[in-house]
């Protein structure tokens, strides 16, 4: 199992698992991403999961994410930013998570494709609004824009700080976002989503969370752990 697709992209995507791999414990074993892992492992678990797509890493366009809200129009290669859009068929987009949400985007009329990476400090900067942005741009139109959002770690396992809490009440988000200190990244990128102007009916969430064993969580696993990808292309 390397990818789980929503219903709502009819164009080729995935959300990746962990399973079908190389790397050994801790990252076991689709890892696709990270600093502490052999290069070489993670360069063959990118090829067989971008193969299982039918997508070359030539064709790829992926991140060196820095949690911002800074979204880059998709080169093959690496770029610097946390959200990815396109119009250009072949080009795959890519952002990788171990507990933040990533977020993909397809407008079926236009055929414009956008991916985001929601740690709270883009989610808070409303990064999702920036990417459907910059797809409007390249000529997608608000209501036919459906979004994806995958695997993150759930309101119940995200404990934050009192100083994050309010940054969000201080920035216009509802408090059904949060209760006491445990933050719903979840509730807060589906309201951006709305608030921007997609139609609910338009939103899909997987609904799982990254601590359960099918995914990577850098929570979970004290900061010794693998990245999972969000992968999406026009064919």
């Amino acid at each position: 199992m390397h990818w789980i697709n929503s219903p709502h992209i009819t164009t080729v995507h995935g959300f990746s698992t962990r399973h079908g791999g190389v790397s050994p414990e801790p990252f076991h074993s689709l890892n696709l991403g990270g600093t502490d892992d052999l290069p070489e492992n993670i360069a063959e678990n990118r090829r067989r999961a971008l193969n299982d797509l039918g997508i070359g890493m030539h064709q790829l366009s992926y991140l060196n994410q820095i949690h911002s809200n800074n979204v880059c129009h998709a080169q093959t290669g690496k770029q610097t930013g946390d959200a990815l859009v396109t119009n250009k068929r072949g080009v795959a987009i890519a952002v990788g998570a171990a507990d933040c949400y990533p977020v993909l985007f397809y407008d079926d009329k236009n055929k414009v494709i956008g991916a985001a990476h929601c740690g709270w400090r883009g989610t808070l900067a409303r990064i999702v609004k920036n990417t459907i942005d910059e797809m409007l741009k390249l000529g997608a139109e608000i209501e036919h824009i459906h979004v994806a959002i995958g695997q993150g770690i759930s309101r119940d396992k995200y404990e934050v700080s009192e100083d994050v809490i309010s940054q969000f009440q201080n920035n216009g988000f509802p408090h059904s976002c949060w209760s006491n200190r445990h933050l719903d990244l979840l509730a807060v990128n589906q309201f951006v989503a709305e608030e921007s102007g997609i139609l609910k009916k338009h939103i899909w969430s997987m609904k799982r969370c990254t601590t359960e064993q099918d995914f990577f969580s850098y929570r979970r696993d004290h900061g010794k752990t693998g990245r999972m990808w969000a992968v999406i292309m026009l064919k």
